[in-house]
């Protein structure tokens, strides 16, 4: 079958996207879905900056790839050896899939499983082999789902079957922004009522954090960001106070008489990360959430972590198991716990997936929908 999709040619290619054109939207081949694998038509997808750091080269991927690893949508076809799936069912799409059995996933931590990391890196789904093609060309899988398209082949360790009267809109952000950003709270750090947070960086992560620290009770809920909109809508959403980044050291440890107890960094950046990690009290933990060029590198005062008994630990996806919290985040978004439609920027069609990089690129929006054509319209 055909589907209309946006296919990454290459990699850092100059900016403004909209002139250079790094993504091209044309018709490709897909697969029928194999044993385990689902057939999905998406509905709508986030863009996160995930999906730019590949554009951009700093998170290496193969190409020429169909970008896109944050999306939802309902069930079309099911493969052999899936009982548990059936055609219209409504599916959030994660971008590790988990296959429920594994040490990894045995210990609650599916998003550490190796099979997945692999053919994540490689960019072939699950089972082996890629299920998209151009002219006779193999194109590869962005983190398994491949969401910027009107179609989708997954692994069904890829998806998540919610109640179908959850608006796409609102599902597709709960496959990466709220997984990440709230499942670091709720899943990572554990953090409870009354307990000191700074999030460093307010993305659709750090603001899903933000959310998530919130419905936790945590008191006071710093937010931090060079963007003023961005941290308007950090207060908006319950944060108690919000700083920029050149002052918010000092402001954090004034506010909290010391150091907030968690500081969440969301940026992706080493430097945002050491600042995070200066914002923390004695005793207290740091989280990494954003991910960085590979090839920077982090200095910090090594004796803190021990005579400070600090902690710094990094968190993948939130911690989360995506076919626990994503059903418990909808139940938190249906009490008002969650309100994930705040992160929602702007809706722009598959065709203008160039222009909504440039977007993100220059700090403009949140998080920006991607309908395919026949929502658009």
């Amino acid at each position: 079958m055909n589907a209309r999709a946006a296919v990454l040619e290459r990699v850092g290619a100059d900016r403004p996207y909209a002139a250079s054109r790094p993504l091209s939207i044309e018709d490709v081949e897909l697969d029928e879905p194999e044993a385990g694998e689902l057939l999905v038509r998406i509905e709508a997808a986030g863009v996160c900056h995930s999906d730019l750091s590949v554009v951009d080269g700093t998170r290496p991927r193969p190409v020429p790839m169909v970008l896109g690893h944050e999306a939802a949508g309902v069930v079309e076809a099911v493969g052999s050896d899936v009982d548990d799936v059936t055609v219209g069912d409504h599916v959030v799409l994660a971008f590790v899939p988990a296959c429920g059995e594994c040490e990894a996933c045995s210990a609650g931590r599916p998003a550490l499983w190796g099979p997945a990391a692999i053919a994540n890196g490689e960019g072939r789904l699950l089972g082996g082999g890629r299920r998209l093609h151009r002219r006779g060309e193999s194109l590869n899988h962005h983190l398994g789902v491949s969401g910027f398209a009107e179609r989708a082949v997954v692994a069904r360790g890829s998806a998540v079957v919610i109640d179908a009267d959850v608006p796409h809109e609102i599902a597709a952000l709960l496959g990466c922004a709220t997984l990440t950003g709230a499942g670091a709270v709720f899943n990572t750090a554990a953090v409870q009522r009354g307990e000191s947070v700074a999030v460093f960086g307010l993305g659709g992560v750090g603001l899903a954090a933000i959310m998530g620290a919130v419905a936790a009770g945590a008191s006071p809920v710093i937010a931090v960001d060079p963007a003023a909109a961005k941290r308007r809508l950090a207060l908006e959403l319950g944060a108690t106070a919000a700083f920029e980044p050149d002052e918010a050291v000092d402001a954090v440890r004034e506010e909290t008489s010391g150091g907030v107890g968690f500081a969440f960094e969301a940026a992706g950046h080493p430097r945002v990360l050491q600042a995070a990690y200066a914002a923390t009290r004695r005793g207290g933990t740091t989280v990494s959430m954003g991910l960085p060029d590979p090839a920077l590198e982090l200095r910090l005062p090594a004796v803190t972590l021990v005579a400070e008994a600090r902690t710094l630990v990094g968190s993948y996806m939130g911690s989360s198991v995506p076919q626990r919290d994503v059903p418990r985040f909808v139940d938190h978004w249906r009490a008002g716990r969650l309100p994930v439609e705040r992160l929602h920027s702007a809706t722009v069609r598959l065709e203008d997936v160039n222009e909504a990089m440039d977007a993100l690129a220059e700090g403009d929006v949140v998080r920006q929908i991607v309908l395919p054509s026949w929502r658009a319209a």
